[in-house]
């Protein structure tokens, strides 16, 4: 891109919801400041009530950086967050970021000239995860996967075009106000259902794999497990609502519970007959899914290439709780709707 052609780039307003990220938030907003774009910007850190000290980070960067603003969101929801952002935003185009996240090098300045030339209503790319520890960076390597997350086109390399969500997301603001903004009764999954009535309205999401942004996922098993619960409670929910609008993959996680819990007690059926002279053909067929589950676990993990024995173990560990995570929580929330779930991994 030409100087001529980049001081042309309109200013951005970046928002950045944010609960609990003490160990994040200075490397993500430091991959803001990092980004050298063309023009005047400002960020919006939409604060919840952490607890870990992260409110007084974040005001000890707002006097480093006269461009940080600071917005409180009693709620602690990333969708009321967003609302407060983009409506207190000065500028018409509007960066969404995560504090658990840093930007790559270059992204704003390719992602706004993108979505200008492509007239699309918001534009996404790559997110990438790693970790920090080995545990962390095993279950980044199943977010990775196409066995861990579904192979989502913003996973892996897909060629640029039209797409039905957008990580993050850059968006115009206009397009994203007269869609409604945010849904804040869906707690999770509120961008893809937001980009949902973009398209409806005739506008573009657009996916360009030239955008990377490198995610940290949960570093532990336990707060995985919360996340994604939380995940398949709310995607359920907007299944619900919108059901001959999702990809199949969104079903996977709640058919393989319930297909497990259907063995399961095939296998008890069996071994009891078993004990009785019954019937061993059932106690095998009940037996075959989790064989077969445990097979489709090592393979996964085989194709990720671990290190070491201790790689993959975690790795082997990781797939399970995400898909039985998002299993449960698919069926409590399409049984029983949302209510109120939420992601407690972040919570102290």
């Amino acid at each position: 891109m030409t100087p001529a052609a980049s001081l042309m780039l309109p200013p951005v307003s970046f928002v950045m919801p944010v609960l609990n990220e003490a160990a994040y938030i200075a490397e993500a907003v430091a991959s803001i400041f990092a980004q050298n774009y063309p023009n005047e910007f400002e960020l919006l850190l939409v604060l919840g009530n952490s607890t870990d000290g992260t409110t007084a980070l974040a005001a000890e960067l707002a006097e480093k950086h006269p461009q940080i603003r600071l917005i409180n969101n009693p709620t602690n929801h990333i969708p009321a967050a967003l609302n407060l952002g983009f409506n207190a935003a000065k500028h018409s185009v509007i960066v969404r970021v995560d504090a658990h996240s840093k930007l790559n090098s270059g992204y704003v300045e390719r992602a706004v000239t993108e979505l200008l030339r492509t007239g699309a209503a918001n534009i996404g790319g790559v997110m990438r995860a790693a970790g920090r520890t080995k545990k962390q960076q095993a279950i980044a390597d199943c977010y990775n996967s196409p066995f861990g997350l579904g192979g989502g086109v913003y996973h892996g390399e897909a060629p640029a075009g039209k797409a039905e969500s957008a990580y993050l997301g850059v968006f115009n603001r206009a397009a994203a106000v007269q869609a409604g903004g945010f849904d804040e009764t869906i707690l999770r999954g509120e961008d893809w259902e937001l980009n949902r009535r973009i398209r409806n309205l005739g506008e573009k999401v657009w996916f360009d794999p030239q955008l990377k942004v490198t995610y940290y996922p949960r570093d532990s098993f336990r707060a995985l497990a919360k996340q994604f619960w939380a995940t398949g409670v709310w995607r359920a929910v907007i299944m619900r609502r919108y059901l001959s609008e999702h990809p199949a993959r969104f079903f996977a996680p709640g058919l393989l519970v319930a297909a497990l819990l259907f063995s399961a007690i095939i296998t008890v059926i069996g071994g009891v007959g078993f004990t009785n002279n019954g019937n061993l053909t059932l106690l095998f067929l009940g037996l075959a899914l989790p064989v077969s589950y445990l097979l489709g676990l090592i393979f996964a993990v085989f194709t990720m290439r671990p290190q070491n024995i201790r790689a993959a173990l975690l790795r082997l560990s990781a797939l399970p709780v995400m898909h039985l995570s998002w299993g449960l929580g698919f069926w409590r929330g399409f049984l029983f709707g949302g209510g109120s779930s939420v992601d407690r991994s972040r919570l102290r």
